[in-house]
């Protein structure tokens, strides 16, 4: 079992795993059950309110430099871009509906091929057409990111992401960064009003 992590928290990767060259990020969530009649909408996220429709949710990765800034397109990884440019981090491709047990979408990362000029990686998860739709992260439930060992299966760490996020329609969930040549994975759980992925990534610009 993998160490679960706290909002905050960071843990070593590479430091204590001597030859981990990569990894495996997994990011699950659950939309919460309707109500048949009336009544709050329940679950770890508290309420919200919101269409019909499914909620679709994307997660992404952001490839960042020394400045925490987005230098390229090709640094922004997510369904409309499977891989970096130098294809270091790689998505598995979108989930629309979030349905069924363990990891929704997965991001594996070569930490030995990412380049020197990428100091860090953000793991981000927004609600697709959240305005048109109606929707925010208090219709979402039970989310969470975790890093696995893809050689072995081993599951490093995992962090579950229970405050209430009602009214957010983007997560800043998590990200792994570079200190003093090794390689680290912090928990960060932050709620933003971003409506899209790309006025998510305007604050790395």
């Amino acid at each position: 079992m993998g160490i679960n992590l706290q909002k905050g928290q960071k843990i070593d990767l590479t430091k204590g795993n001597p030859g981990l060259s990569k990894i495996m990020v997994g990011l699950g969530w659950d939309e919460v059950s309707k109500p048949k009649s009336g009544g709050l909408l329940g679950g770890l996220f508290g309420g919200g309110s919101g269409g019909s429709a499914s909620i679709d949710c994307d997660a992404s990765a952001i490839l960042l430099d020394p400045q925490e800034k987005l230098t390229s397109k090709d640094r922004l990884v997510y369904f409309g871009n499977l891989q970096s440019g130098d294809k270091s981090v790689k998505h598995s491709g979108d989930n629309l509906t979030g349905a069924g047990d363990g990891d929704d979408e997965q991001i594996n990362v070569e930490l030995s091929s990412v380049p020197s000029s990428v100091q860090k990686i953000v793991f981000v998860v927004n609600i697709y057409d959240c305005v048109k739709r109606k929707q925010d992260f208090g219709l979402i439930s039970n989310a969470f990111i975790r890093v696995v060992n893809p050689v072995n299966g081993q599951e490093f760490c995992r962090y579950n992401l229970t405050e209430s996020y009602a009214g957010k329609t983007s997560l800043v969930v998590a990200e792994v960064y570079r200190h003093n040549n090794e390689w680290k994975f912090a928990a960060i759980g932050e709620g933003t009003n971003d409506a899209s992925l790309s006025e998510l990534i305007r604050r790395y610009q």
